[in-house]
Formats: C-alpha cells, sequence, structure tokens
C-alpha cells in the first residue's frame, strides 16, 4: 500500500510517497526507512522499488523527490544543491516523527548512488537516524572532482556573471540520451552507458526524471564532501552494499571509503558478485541479494 504525501523543506514541499506494510494498522507503531534517491532520479524508480519491499518486510518506507526536481516544490528547477539534499532527508525525519504510527527511536536511511552519499552525510549530523544502509554510494565530491574540476569551477564563474546580466540559465542534461549519442562522442564507459539503458530507456525511465542538470549546480558538487568527518561522528551501524562489477563512477572505491572511514563499530560490507553499479538499481537477481542483507540489518538496529 501507497500513499502519496507532502511535506516542506524550509517554505516549499517535497512530494512522497509512503509505502505502507501489508496489513497497516495505524493504531501499530513501526519502524521506518527514509530512502534517498540517486542524482537526476526520482522516488518512483530505484529509491521506490527499495522502499516498496522494506514495506513488504514491515517497514513504513519514505520515498521522495529531492527539491527542486520531480514532483516537489523549489527554485531553481534542476538544482543539485547537496547541502539541500541533506536538508531534505532531515525534512523527511522531521516528517515521519509526526505520524503516530511510527516509531521516532526506529527511523533509518538507505540511499542508492548519490543517494547512499547523502544518507550517509546526513546521519553523520542527525542522530534522530539510527541505522544507515548504502546501496553503491557514491561520494559526489569524489566523482565530479575527476576531470579538470578548476576549469569547471571557472566556467560556473562566468555563468553565473551571464545569468546575473539577464542570460537564460544553463540546464545540461546528466547522460547523453543514448547510446549512440555516447558513442558519437567517444563515452562508452561502463557505467554510463548503462545509466543511459537504466534512465533512458522503458527499462527504468519516468518523465519526472527528465535528465536535467542545472550547469551552476557543478559549483557545489564539487566541493561537497558526503564522507566528511565520518571519522569522528558516523557512529551508527552502517552497512554498504557494492557490486564487484567496477565501472567508471565509482561506487565500489566509494563504499570502501565510506565503510573503512566510518567511526561506527557495528559496520559491513557486502560485495554483490557479478553485479554492476546500475544492476543494483533494478535488477532482480541483484537487488534480492542486496535486500537480503538490508531488511535483516534494518530489523536488528531498528
Amino acid at each position: 500500500m501507497m500513499q502519496k504525501v507532502r511535506f516542506k523543506n524550509r517554505t516549499w514541499d517535497l512530494a512522497g510517497h509512503l509505502h505502507l506494510p501489508e496489513n497497516f494498522d495505524d493504531t501499530q507503531q513501526y519502524p521506518a526507512v527514509v530512502c534517498v534517491h540517486p542524482g537526476s532520479s526520482v522516488k518512483e524508480q530505484t529509491a521506490g522499488l527499495y522502499a516498496a519491499q522494506l514495506a513488504e518486510n514491515g517497514f513504513i518506507a519514505l520515498a521522495f523527490d529531492a527539491s527542486f526536481q520531480g514532483e516537489s516544490s523549489g527554485e531553481p528547477r534542476f538544482l543539485e544543491d547537496p547541502a539541500t539534499r541533506v536538508e531534505d532527508i532531515r525534512c523527511a525525519v522531521d516528517f515521519l516523527t509526526t505520524l503516530a504510527y511510527v516509531d521516532n527511536n526506529r527511523i533509518g536511511a538507505m540511499g542508492v548512488c548519490a543517494g547512499g552519499g547523502y544518507a550517509a552525510n546526513a546521519s553523520i549530523s542527525e542522530k534522530r537516524i539510527k541505522a544507515i544502509a548504502s546501496v553503491v554510494g557514491t561520494n559526489p565530491s569524489r566523482a565530479f572532482r575527476e576531470g579538470n574540476p578548476e576549469e569547471t569551477l571557472k566556467a560556473v564563474a562566468l555563468q553565473r556573471t551571464s545569468e546575473a546580466n539577464g542570460a537564460e540559465k544553463l540546464i545540461n542534461n546528466w547522460i547523453p540520451n543514448s547510446a549512440e549519442e555516447a558513442k558519437g562522442v567517444g563515452k562508452e564507459e561502463m557505467d554510463l552507458l548503462e545509466a543511459i539503458d537504466y534512465y533512458r530507456t522503458a527499462r527504468g525511465q519516468h518523465p519526472n526524471s527528465c535528465n536535467k542538470l542545472l550547469f551552476k549546480s557543478m559549483s557545489n558538487l564539487i566541493l561537497f564532501d558526503a564522507f566528511h568527518l565520518a571519522e569522528y561522528f558516523l557512529t551508527q551501524p552502517l552497512l554498504v552494499i557494492v557490486g564487484d562489477k567496477v565501472g567508471g563512477f565509482g561506487s565500489y572505491r566509494d563504499g570502501f571509503e565510506l565503510y573503512n572511514k566510518a567511526r561506527s563499530t557495528n559496520k559491513k560490507i557486502h560485495i554483490v558478485k557479478g553485479a554492476s553499479h546500475y544492476d543494483l538499481y533494478d535488477r532482480p537477481e541483484a537487488t534480492e541479494e542486496a535486500l537480503k542483507q538490508i531488511i535483516p540489518f534494518f530489523q536488528e538496529n531498528l
């Protein structure tokens, strides 16, 4: 069972799907998990898949669209602002605490890809989150610092000046719109091609996930370190899921960095053999193995 919900981040609304367990009874209290989607994604995609499975196993699970994206409000549109993404998670926890059927002492968070990095970062300071699971989680700063970040920062500065003086906002695609387009510009890396297969074909495509990124987001993405101070303050139980088919997006190494850096004494990393980054978005064999780790992890720690 799923309910559409809305809750606030500052002055704007966030749109969410609240997944409820079978035989839900609003006179009882349940553990709850905030499910955080990847960059460019929306609640109906991989975060929603995991949320639905958590609900089938007795959890309240909240998947929501990030600020400025999907069905959520906020301006400017298509902004990917890591600090706001983390605040979205805190606001999702705020919302869950207003529900009488949620046990406020049993709230967890999980995220996929960048959502895993954001969930970890939120948990560093948000101690209402009692346990964290990361599925192919990435550290956005690491991912976007690779390449030529200094030139990107200079380009953002020029673009901001242009927009301040009346130019239209520059909105780019997150990824090429097709494999043919990627090959045409010499971008045939495994993770990128699998991203196209997930986001830009019938496999995972959703109309609200429109592949648009406001260019000036790049300065914040380059500078944001999702794992900053994890060695001091990420003390909650932690589960990290990675696949051993390693691609260019870096979730395998980021998963080990998070695992090694976290101060948590109760932490585990699980490697899904033969799985790529995007297999763990929706491929049944890979996601089922991940869920066999995630469900008992939250049952034991929430």
